[in-house]
């Protein structure tokens, strides 16, 4: 699963919402072989953890950091009251700073509405409607273009895989006696080798318990993991590429030692590699490989963006 951020994150649900018609922003993508190349027209759709979360009306299921702790009393009666809405093509650019660009996409970091500032956003990119684009990279090659130019230091551009489900979850959920609706459609199932705590609702089930709201962001008792292959996490000035191994296979929901959580000083307990290999040339000696200028190998500064502040992918 091909998964592309800006960083930071909002509010994440389980049932398909019923005021918006959800609308997945296109993006090509080349399939090449010994005869040559054929284009695809694929979609991306924006991560739960940005979307609004409601009642099915127009109740907030999480608003302020937290949980409405009727509609939420426990992780399954709040997956099945909550709904994940769905955003049009216009929510898509003027909320989220997602827009369509010639061979891809262009996201900034930050969007400035009349309700507030939107920060970042992580999208993925879809087979069909319903079902995330698996990507299967043994023995082939993947490549692509990115724009770093506008990418200051101290921000992350991130392109990567992590092994979610193609279907977002719905399966998994089912399985465990949860409830998950909405699935790939609407972003669902995320999942890294860091086992984010802050992901509100993990195979079908809401991480109320334990939230802690005055963790910034606010985080609940159970992790998502899975293996992650960090392929571009750049800004115009470093870049590297990262596996992240775990012990397990697919999606898993942690808890305890498993997370291998820093506040409990068991980062290099859990299930997966947090630190993970990764290849910095300016770390490893090669100090005029990537960068912003002429005097380096990978010029950041050789390609533009549309309009400042933003970052594009093709």
């Amino acid at each position: 699963m091909l998964r592309v951020a800006a960083v930071v994150a909002c509010a994440m649900a389980q049932q398909p919402g019923v005021h918006v018609e959800e609308h997945h922003p296109n993006m090509p993508l080349w399939t090449c072989d010994s005869s040559g190349c054929t284009k695809q027209t694929k979609t991306v759709v924006l991560d739960a953890n940005w979307r609004w979360l409601h009642n099915g009306e127009y109740t907030n299921c999480y608003k302020d950091g937290d949980f409405d702790t009727t509609l939420c009393p426990d992780p399954v009666a709040c997956a099945k009251n909550c709904h994940l809405e769905g955003n049009t093509a216009e929510q898509y650019t003027s909320t989220y700073g997602i827009e369509e660009i010639e061979n891809g996409v262009q996201l900034s970091f930050v969007t400035k509405t009349k309700y507030g500032s939107n920060f970042g956003s992580r999208i993925y990119m879809l087979d069909e409607s319903n079902k995330y684009q698996i990507f299967k990279l043994k023995n082939r090659e993947f490549a692509m273009t990115a724009d770093m130019f506008y990418m200051p230091c101290g921000l992350n551009g991130a392109v990567y895989f992590v092994e979610m489900d193609a279907d977002g979850g719905e399966a998994r959920a089912a399985a465990s006696g949860g409830s998950n609706q909405a699935g790939a459609k609407y972003g669902t199932g995320y999942c890294d080798a860091q086992c984010p705590h802050d992901m509100k609702f993990m195979e079908g089930k809401a991480n109320v318990i334990g939230w802690n709201t005055s963790h910034d962001p606010p985080i609940g008792k159970w992790g998502s993991c899975c293996a992650e292959m960090d392929i571009w996490e750049a800004n115009s000035k470093a870049t590297a590429y990262t596996p992240h191994p775990c012990s397990i296979t697919g999606p898993y929901v942690c808890e305890g030692i498993d997370c291998g959580d820093n506040s409990k000083d068991q980062r290099y307990d859990g299930v997966c590699d947090k630190d993970g290999c990764d290849f910095n040339s300016w770390r490893l000696g090669d100090r005029s490989f990537y960068g912003r200028g002429t005097g380096f190998t990978v010029n950041s500064r050789s390609c533009r963006a549309v309009r400042p502040p933003q970052s594009s992918l093709r």
